[in-house]
């Protein structure tokens, strides 16, 4: 419930940052900010005045204008009509705006998140009636959002009592009245459908549980070395150019998830672009209806005011909860938490608080911790499980991830998937290192991989990644002393470990067949790679010259097959074991032959 407006007066202007003469306010109020109308958000107190970061550019307001506060939160409208939506930092809806003032968003601009107008189809829910006891998260009805997504309209979170009345099935606009409730106190209150929800208090849960599914991304070196669960925390480090982007967009484009948020947080505007453009042609691997059915898009470029970005992935955050509350299973990335990083320490400095590793305020670590700690999979109040999986970009300057922003979070985070700027500049993508990455839900993982796929997954991998440790010590003499140095069967991991990096782990974002892997392509090649290593290996003990089995057709073939067949051409890749077998038995058979005549 909002209070009435407060009406105050602007003494001071910072940047971003206001300063209100404005008894009663309170902190983490919404005000607007002079004649235009601005959003701000109060964020400290002293005596009658208050401190207010805006949320738009404050050029050309000036001292004694006037500083409403609205009585609220920051906060963001929930209900039916969000999914598909395009919105800015915070949750204005990007596309109504275009219609109202161009490419460029007027200030003061005030265009409600959720369309007023429109009517959506109730369906209330049959179990419920009149003198039913409900209470928050309790299911009063769906709306078929779009073809994916059913909206469960709930009893928002402080809201208990005796249902007094239900709207029967219909056509109604979100503001219409669903439901009454007579609470404990004997106060009847109207429900609609849709909710407000400040974007800084977390939504509440029944209880947290732990992931037990992992977020399949077809993406081989995420799923097959490096998985991260549904309900998980994630990170995706790396210097410029190195592909945080792409790698984020494929998960949000190829990720098992139910809802898909994507914010867009202080980035480059064509990158963004290129993610309006291209999201809504793109077709859902799981459904085959558009991806956009099932996906938010919340845009806030670097050339916005920069305080903006620091909301915005709380906003998103928000949504994200609002959707696991319904019992899906939710993916957010933040694309990224540097420039949320940045827009903290440059509040922090126009206050004047005392800065500390590399000018950002000491609070960092505790606010990213904050942040991350919404993610995980949870039992919601009257929907079943629920999960928001939270993957953050981190840009660290130069690469370097001892920085502020990357070292706090690799200590939060459960999955880190750093990319290499080596990698990308041989063209090796995704350019995720396999020696700095890591990831905590490995044996969780292997039981659904066991399960699902085949229960040699784990030993598979743990090989694998053997071969690619191996492959790094012997580098590192082949650089000093040249190839001659080797034995046969130190050449032979070396080739092992080259397929595994050409026939495995590299994956084009923009290889029509290649670009999504399923798991049971991911392991069909995984398990290929480890089947001809070792079966070279024992030909190599039996005195098969490494030059030999280098020179064999299958080895070529296997760097290729990735993108040869799909993840619906299985039979073609299994006929190919079949290539593969026959060429190490022609080669066994005619050393065993030599061996006999001898």
């Amino acid at each position: 419930m909002t209070e009435p407006n407060r009406i105050g007066v602007i003494r001071d202007i910072n940047g971003p940052i206001v300063t209100v003469e404005m008894p009663g306010a309170r902190n983490g109020e919404q005000v607007k900010i002079g004649e235009l109308g601005l959003f701000g958000e109060v964020i400290s107190l002293s005596g009658p005045r208050a401190v207010v970061q805006t949320y738009e550019s404050t050029d050309g307001v000036r001292p004694g204008e006037v500083c409403v506060g609205l009585g609220f939160p920051l906060s963001v409208e929930l209900g039916p009509g969000l999914m598909g939506g395009i919105f800015d930092g915070v949750q204005r809806p990007l596309e109504k705006i275009a219609l109202q003032s161009g490419d460029y968003i007027r200030r003061g601009i005030n265009v409600p998140a959720l369309d007023r107008a429109r009517q959506w189809a109730f369906t209330p829910n049959p179990d419920l009636e009149p003198g039913t006891q409900v209470g928050v998260g309790c299911v009063l009805g769906t709306v078929q959002e779009t073809l994916s997504v059913l909206h469960r309209i709930l009893v928002p979170p402080g809201i208990a009592g005796e249902l007094e009345d239900l709207a029967p099935a219909g056509n109604y606009d979100i503001e219409a009245s669903i439901a009454r409730v007579r609470t404990a106190k004997g106060h009847s209150l109207t429900l609609s459908m849709y909710q407000r929800w400040p974007v800084r208090k977390p939504r509440p849960y029944r209880k947290r549980d732990d992931g037990i599914a992992p977020l399949i991304t077809g993406q081989r070196v995420i799923d097959s070395f490096f998985p991260q669960l549904k309900g998980g925390k994630g990170a995706v480090p790396g210097p410029f150019g190195a592909g945080k982007t792409v790698v984020q967009q494929q998960v949000a484009r190829w990720s098992n998830a139910d809802i898909v948020v994507y914010v867009g947080c202080g980035e480059r505007g064509n990158e963004l672009v290129d993610v309006l453009e291209t999201f809504p042609q793109l077709t859902d691997p799981y459904s085959g209806r558009k991806l956009m059915e099932r996906t938010l898009l919340v845009a806030n470029t670097s050339n916005m005011p920069v305080v903006a970005r620091e909301a915005s992935i709380y906003v998103g955050l928000t949504m994200a909860e609002y959707y696991r509350d319904m019992g899906y299973d939710v993916v957010m990335l933040a694309d990224s938490t540097s420039r949320w990083a940045e827009a903290l320490r440059e509040v922090s400095g126009r206050l004047g608080q005392m800065p500390v590793e590399e000018g950002y305020p000491a609070y960092l670590a505790s606010r990213l911790a904050a942040l991350y700690e919404r993610a995980g999979r949870v039992e919601t109040y009257g929907a079943g499980s629920g999960s928001v999986t939270l993957i953050g970009a981190v840009s660290p300057p130069g690469g370097d991830f001892s920085e502020p922003v990357t070292s706090h979070t690799k200590d939060i985070i459960e999955t880190f998937w750093a990319l290499s700027k080596e990698l990308a500049d041989a063209r090796h993508y995704p350019s995720i290192d396999w020696v700095t990455s890591f990831s905590g839900h490995v044996h969780t993982a292997a039981t659904w991989w066991h399960q699902e796929v085949d229960p040699n997954w784990e030993r598979h991998r743990t090989a694998a990644l053997a071969l690619l440790a191996r492959d790094a010590e012997l580098s590192r003499i082949v650089n000093l002393v040249g190839p001659e140095a080797l034995s046969d069967a130190q050449r032979w991991e070396l080739e092992g470990a080259s397929l595994v990096k050409e026939g495995v782990l590299q994956q084009s974002a923009l290889d029509e067949v290649d670009t999504f892997c399923s798991p049971q392509k991911q392991f069909a090649l995984l398990d290929l790679v480890i089947a001809i290593y070792r079966d070279g290996a024992a030909l190599i003990e039996l005195g098969v010259p490494v030059a030999e089995l280098q020179s064999l057709p299958i080895l070529a073939k296997m760097r290729r097959i990735k993108s040869m067949y799909s993840s619906e051409q299985m039979d073609q890749i299994q006929a190919f074991r079949a290539e593969v077998n026959t060429a190490m038995e022609e080669i066994r058979g005619e050393y065993a032959k030599q061996g006999d005549a001898a």
